[in-house]
């Protein structure tokens, strides 16, 4: 794996203000003493990289990978845009009255160095790049990248924790069985997924599909893989609350991985993906449903598709890092205390 470019400003305020009490977790530079937020580090919300300190509870590791696009592509520049809208971001999360770097450590492990020419090849660095990074960290947060990247991080998080209920966030199904005849693409990788085992059957649910589909029978095939779908037409309609009842339900207390296709948002609230599809999520509803799961058992989490050449005035980009806080929030729920 590669690592951001280091940066001394952050190296000072370490090693001055919490690498000497090692019962503190160490998080970024305070913004309003010590590097503003616009300056320093180019990690994951300025936070220290995984060499920095001797484990972590929770890694963010960059994915830059586009290959198994099949519209627009640019994703593989996704986790330099995340990372860069992401200094905007305080330690205080609002919504879940948690401090995410406080009661956790969190650490940027980096980009995995992944090939663009050979997809399975790709998958395979992937994998055994996040199997490496688990001797280090208790849970992973993937930025993609194309959605092609879940099947590997479900991979070696199975290896972790067993069979997990999946909750897709995403305008599409991405259980299609074959792209142009390759079974590896960024609309395969949760069929795939469920056909290797990785996934708890009939406790998986996609949030968020809308708009068109190949064939009705994509929804036949998708119900006996194992999953169920809710529609935006579906919280449009009966909420947000009678959306996460309904994924509460279904995955009951099996360990959860979250994987959220930021298409599954609006056109409007996120321009710069791959596949946009018109009458998704609002942020704020995204949000909400994620806040609704906190204090259910996640063990792995990815945020993809961020293709930042469509983006503008970084809304994307600010979309995305946001919800990557939002899952860290979730994760230091676990923390609280």
């Amino acid at each position: 794996m590669t690592s951001p470019v280091s940066d001394r400003g952050i190296e000072d305020s370490l090693e001055t203000s919490h690498l000497k009490d090692a019962s503190l977790n160490v998080g970024p530079p305070d913004a309003l003493a010590q590097i503003p937020r616009f300056a320093g580090p180019s990690t994951f919300a300025r936070l220290p990289r995984l060499d920095q300190i001797a484990r972590t509870d929770v890694a963010i590791l960059g994915v830059p990978f586009d290959s198994g696009t099949t519209y627009r592509p640019g994703a593989r520049f996704g986790p330099e845009a995340i990372r860069a809208a992401s200094k905007l971001l305080r330690p205080y999360h609002i919504g879940l009255g948690v401090e995410p770097w406080v009661q956790q450590q969190v650490a940027d492990a980096g980009d995995v160095a992944v090939t663009p020419f050979d997809i399975a090849a790709a998958v395979g660095q992937i994998e055994i790049a996040a199997r490496a990074l688990y001797t280090s960290a208790d849970r992973i947060i993937a930025l993609g990248g194309d959605h092609t990247i879940a099947l590997p991080m479900l991979r070696a998080a199975h290896e972790q924790f067993g069979p997990v209920a999946l909750v897709h966030f995403d305008a599409h199904l991405d259980t299609w069985d074959s792209v142009f005849g390759s079974s590896l693409a960024h609309g395969t990788p949760f069929r795939r997924a469920a056909e290797e085992g990785l996934l708890s059957v009939d406790q998986c649910m996609h949030v968020g599909i809308r708009h068109s589909t190949p064939s009705t029978k994509d929804f036949d095939e998708d119900t006996a893989l194992g999953f169920a779908t809710i529609t935006t037409l579906d919280i449009a309609r009966y909420g947000v609350e009678h959306a996460a009842s309904r994924i509460r339900e279904r995955v009951g207390d099996q360990p959860m991985y979250v994987s959220i296709d930021v298409d599954v948002l609006d056109p409007a609230h996120a321009p710069g993906t791959g596949t946009p599809e018109p009458g998704g999520l609002t942020t704020r509803e995204l949000q909400l449903l994620l806040f609704a799961l906190a204090d259910m058992q996640v063990v792995g989490a990815d945020v993809v598709e961020v293709s930042p050449a469509y983006d503008h005035a970084q809304i994307t980009a600010l979309a995305a890092a946001g919800i990557t806080f939002d899952l860290l929030a979730m994760l230091a729920t676990g923390h609280r205390g």
